[in-house]
């Protein structure tokens, strides 16, 4: 039988999951913060970090992986550096709260970050980054991750595909928003090629003995290829030092893998950084400066007239109102699972 999608609404798919995560133990405020996150990456289209996460999430929080109780500290130790520990509370949770207070520090000091500790996989940075380019804040989102990544010249996983978002608000349209991880695609699109008994390019990951392999289930078994090379590599690393070790969070191979660790805490870390852009000039001037800013990239001359110039962030925003007003898909499967979890 075919796994047919239904399309729900954006209410409808936010009450759901509020509904599954506050039957995993969560409190209501808790999992609205979370719901908030996962829908919103379904609304970028981007259904490899959104609510499809919540069946493995609701898995780790069962086995004792991941505390639904957990209660996040937030330290202050000056007025715009914040310390948060997450004390392995679900991640988007912790992140989102995390994100709340460095707004709120941002809106007092004009430029604050938070290095927050404790935590477990976030999501997609977009959601970050949208909700605060949504309040008039350009920021950058990261976190570290489970390795799977080897260093240039090396085989063996030692990094992370450490996600890096960057955003900025335009008054005058939609915000410009970079939301990238550091390999050349993301582990979870090889495991749903696996799933699907689909090959993958060879340029995507490599086996276990580091060569470039279209076969799924070796690239699950070996390492993720990074983007640009040695620079990806760099950028992974750098992520990491910000986010991990920074935080005073698990980095590198400490970093314990919720696939074949479900029911150890990941003492992930993140960092957030969030400047308050009516500090650097008032909207009029912001916005006009970002419709130039974006009229002269649009402007290019295409290479290909079918596929014009597109700026950081366009994709997602489109898929974002088409799916607000058409309704997100999800597949019949996943929706049947969702619904049993919220019972």
């Amino acid at each position: 039988m075919a796994d047919l999608p239904e399309r729900l609404s954006r209410d409808a798919l936010l009450a759901l999951a509020i509904k599954v995560l506050q039957s995993s133990g969560l409190s209501r405020e808790d999992a609205e913060e979370g719901a908030e996150i996962l829908v919103l990456a379904d609304l970028f289209g981007i259904s490899t970090h959104g609510v499809d996460r919540l069946p493995s999430y609701t898995e780790r929080m069962r086995t004792g992986g991941v505390d639904p109780r957990a209660t996040v500290v937030i330290d202050h130790t000056a007025r715009a550096l914040l310390r948060v520990d997450g004390n392995n509370g679900l991640g988007p949770v912790v992140a989102r709260k995390a994100l709340k207070a460095c707004l709120a520090a941002a809106r007092d000091t004009g430029l604050a970050a938070a290095f927050v500790r404790g935590s477990n996989h976030f999501g997609p940075t977009i959601s970050y980054t949208y909700l605060a380019a949504q309040q008039g804040f350009a920021s950058i989102v990261a976190s570290n991750a489970t390795t799977t990544i080897a260093p240039t010249g090396g085989r063996a996983a030692r990094l992370g595909n450490n996600p890096l978002g960057i955003g900025i608000p335009n008054p005058a349209g939609d915000p410009i928003i970079l939301d990238m991880a550091m390999s050349v695609v993301a582990r979870a699109k090889i495991r749903r090629a696996a799933a699907r008994g689909e090959n993958i390019p060879s340029t995507w990951a490599t086996d276990k003995e580091g060569r470039p392999t279209e076969s799924p289930e070796a690239a699950l078994d070996g390492f993720l290829l990074p983007i640009g090379g040695y620079k990806g590599y760099g950028l992974a690393l750098m992520v990491d030092l910000l986010t991990g070790l920074l935080s005073d969070a698990a980095y590198l191979t400490h970093v314990s893998s919720w696939v074949d660790s479900p029911d150890e805490p990941q003492n992930l870390g993140h960092f957030i950084l969030c400047i308050d852009t009516k500090r650097l000039g008032s909207r009029a001037w912001l916005g006009a400066a970002m419709q130039d800013f974006v009229g002269i990239l649009k402007d290019t001359p295409a290479a290909d007239p079918a596929h014009p110039v597109l700026v950081p962030g366009e994709n997602e925003m489109n898929a974002f109102k088409r799916n607000s007003e058409e309704g997100i898909a999800i597949s019949s499967s996943l929706l049947e699972k969702l619904n049993e979890l919220a019972r």
